[in-house]
């Protein structure tokens, strides 16, 4: 079964040609010029939505934060808006991503998709993830080497979770703080050198293995 986008935007022309190019990319596509018709809609149950910001009446970020509650798909936001603040209310607001005006149909057909297979996985993701000898249980939110339990603090339990569902990818401090402390928390990125720094102490002292992996001048990530 083709997976079901809803488009929505107040530009016809727009809607018209994304509808046009995701149908031809196999999606099944509904789209919405206006809040209400788009809350109407909903009930087509889409696995993605895009969502443009300069709406009249009940604007993209107001929409969001209405339907957040009702929806779990990613949410994409199309925005002429550029400023850190206006990235940082759309995501505040539920959005999972943005792309910005104007932007190319090869770019956004390859965001949809990526979007796509991350919330697939993060569907079927098991309780248990096993690397390298180290026992994840995700549902527990414990970690065991041999059948010993290694203890970690729960901040410390969430960047490792970050880390291993998104291994071999790399991310630099700002995701990494963003996507773990969350969006509104207070402070900087610049704790997680220090966070990463205990973690591998722990992991190393209980398994003797290396699990996160410096990428100098860019990131960390996990190695499975």
């Amino acid at each position: 079964m083709p997976y079901t986008i809803l488009v929505i935007d107040d530009e016809t022309m727009l809607t018209d040609l994304l509808r046009e190019h995701l149908q031809n990319n196999g999606y099944t596509v509904y789209t919405a010029n206006d809040a209400q018709k788009a809350i109407a809609l909903l009930r087509y149950k889409p696995n993605l939505i895009l969502l443009d910001i300069n709406m009249p009446e009940m604007d993209g970020l107001e929409l969001c934060k209405n339907i957040r509650s009702h929806v779990v798909c990613p949410i994409l936001f199309l925005t002429a808006r550029i400023t850190e603040q206006d990235k940082v209310n759309g995501l505040m607001a539920g959005g999972d991503d943005y792309i910005t005006k104007p932007f190319s149909l090869a770019e956004l057909t390859a965001r949809i998709a990526a979007h796509l297979r991350r919330d697939e996985r993060n569907k079927n993701a098991p309780d248990v993830v096993a690397s390298q000898g180290l026992l994840v249980n995700l549902f527990e939110r414990s970690l065991s080497f041999n059948g010993q339990n290694i203890p970690v603090s729960k901040r410390e339990f969430d960047l490792i979770e970050f880390l291993m569902t998104n291994a071999n990818q790399v991310f630099d401090k700002e995701r990494i703080y963003e996507s773990v402390w969350g969006y509104d928390a207070e402070g900087d990125s610049n704790v997680i050198k220090e966070y990463v720094r205990k973690i591998r102490a722990k992991l190393y002292q209980a398994t003797g293995n290396d699990y996160i992996e410096t990428v100098w001048g860019v990131g960390y990530k996990w190695v499975r």
